[in-house]
């Protein structure tokens, strides 16, 4: 087992969003990653520059920012290849680590376009460093910058940021910083792909809430429909419980409700309804233990969110007439 800890710099498009390439809005051109033992000992380094293929000029932004130019950019790899190559030098039991979660978003995305996603079957389990950095070093509703954290955990700043390598680089020193039942009990899950089949679906277990993520749907009320979906188990002892108030939406994306365990008592349930990359939706519950006065507050939200359909659909019927 080995932690690979990368980082990505990508480019987007120089000439505005209404010239951008709506598949690949951000094209990765460096891959940088270090190597993690079992013992958090770095092995190994790795460092790719990208030959870009969609935007052959630099972003102002990203030209300020990462220290390329456009002679270094046709200097590089093509995608594909550097992409075969770290994944090669990762080995088969990696475990990746990244600083948030879009580095693996935009990774996929970049192999989706090349239509090399294959070589990579999600959904993924994966270090969020940012999320352990905040756990173990300050709150868990805080979420800092790279250069923050190296600077109050007062690593040497021995290399610029947003160069890949160097910022891969600071975040394993990060993790190198993190108790091992931190990460063990914090793992994340990236979902930019869904679980294909029902024994594909995702059942995980951490301290204090379960998380379950579906396979797809063709539509959300179709999702709302599957019992798997709508059920809700104690995320301590696993029993199927009593729903006190059913699943209700706020939004187009967002679902609650609130059940009880004979034994430890109130649960809060939420779904985020997801796209998936076709024309589908696929399902993120968690349930967590709460408390009675939580779930009298979800009553009260779902109340609110009747009476507000409830004028609206007056609101209506009176224009028409």
């Amino acid at each position: 087992m080995n932690y690979i800890v990368f980082d990505l710099e990508w480019n987007q498009c120089p000439y505005g969003k209404e010239r951008e390439c709506a598949s690949l809005p951000f094209e990765i051109i460096e891959i940088g990653a270090v190597k993690l033992n079992q013992n958090m000992e770095v092995e190994d380094r790795f460092y790719r520059v990208i030959k870009p293929s969609v935007y052959h000029t630099l972003h102002f932004r990203t030209k300020r920012i990462v220290g390329l130019s456009t002679e270094d950019l046709k200097k590089g790899d093509p995608f594909p290849e550097a992409v075969r190559a770290f994944f090669a030098w990762a080995g088969p039991d990696a475990i990746f680590c990244t600083w948030g979660g879009m580095d693996l978003v935009e990774l996929q995305r970049n192999m989706e376009y090349y239509k090399i996603l294959y070589q990579l079957k999600g959904p993924l389990h994966f270090l969020d460093v940012q999320k352990l950095y905040a756990i173990q070093h300050e709150t868990m509703e805080k979420r800092r910058a790279l250069e923050y954290a190296v600077e109050k955990l007062g690593l040497e700043k021995e290399a610029v940021f947003h160069n890949a390598l160097a910022d891969a680089d600071y975040t394993a020193q990060i993790l190198q910083t993190i108790e091992q039942p931190v990460i063990m009990t914090y793992d994340s899950i990236d979902m930019y792909q869904c679980p294909q089949r029902k024994e594909d679906e995702i059942y995980a277990v951490y301290n204090g809430h379960t998380k379950y993520i579906s396979r797809e749907f063709e539509s959300k009320e179709a999702a709302m429909q599957d019992p798997e979906v709508r059920s809700v188990r104690c995320c301590i002892c696993g029993r199927k419980c009593r729903q006190k108030l059913r699943w209700f939406s706020v939004s187009a994306r967002n679902y609650y409700c609130a059940a009880v365990c004979p034994e430890h008592g109130y649960l809060k349930g939420t779904i985020r309804m997801l796209h998936t990359s076709g024309n589908g939706f696929f399902v993120m519950k968690k349930i967590k233990v709460t408390s009675e006065q939580e779930a009298d507050l979800l009553s009260e939200k779902k109340r609110s969110v009747r009476r507000r359909r409830n004028r609206r659909i007056q609101g209506e019927a009176n224009e028409a007439i």
